[in-house]
């Protein structure tokens, strides 16, 4: 039996079969005691236990420990320890990203975050589901959903990013909101479930725009 590394799959005679990890990413139905993903998932502890024993004038050494946990990391991404995720090779980050204290990522299915994100302390990002019947639940049989954040977006304190999300681009959330379905472009999210409170608008860009100004002329006059 021969086993396509890219995809996790093994063909048997006329048949393809699928190795734990292919169908942990699929979204089906897998087992995390599986021997590749426990040793995945090892190593994921290893490398988030020495991020989060580095001091704060180690940036060069968190940042070659991210690019090593991480799937893709760009440019100037910052993520305060603690961190903790299930296996990092899962979670692709963008550029200027900023990552508060104590943030959980559940990557078991991928984890998408796009350019100029900012979370804030205790969020959480979880892709890990389990069956609604106890008797195939009680088996220890799990599955995924991905998450997908996108440009330019604020998640508050405390949020929780359920199974299966995609966040468009320029929304804010609100702290300690629980998001379980999508959000479009645009808007401004919260309360539990999260919901859809308003769009931001142009008088919301001028009034911090002109904040933006003030601080600006403050600072030339120092």
């Amino acid at each position: 039996m021969r086993c396509n590394k890219r995809t996790g799959k093994a063909k048997k005679g006329n048949e393809t079969t699928m190795n734990e990890q292919a169908k942990m990413l699929a979204g089906k139905l897998y087992t995390a005691q599986d021997p590749q993903l426990t040793a995945d998932h090892q190593r994921a502890l290893r490398l988030t236990r020495r991020y989060n024993m580095t001091a704060e004038d180690q940036q060069e050494e968190r940042e070659t420990l991210l690019q090593e946990l991480l799937g893709s990391v760009g440019e100037d991404v910052v993520i305060m320890p603690p961190f903790r995720c299930d296996y990092g090779s899962q979670i692709e980050i963008g550029d200027h990203f900023f990552a508060n204290y104590d943030c959980l990522f559940l990557d078991v299915c991928p984890i998408t975050i796009g350019d100029h994100v900012m979370l804030g302390p205790r969020v959480c990002l979880y892709t890990a589901a389990h069956p609604l019947s106890a008797e195939v639940r009680d088996t220890g049989l799990e599955y995924g959903k991905p998450i997908t954040i996108g440009n330019s977006v604020w998640i508050g304190g405390n949020v929780i990013v359920n199974p299966g999300v995609t966040i468009g681009n320029e929304v804010v959330i609100g702290a300690g909101t629980v998001v379980t379905h999508d959000l479009p472009d645009g808007v401004i999210a919260a309360g539990n479930p999260c919901r859809v409170l308003r769009p931001v608008t142009d008088k919301d860009r001028q009034f911090w725009q002109a904040r933006q100004q003030e601080w600006q002329a403050d600072g030339e006059t120092d």
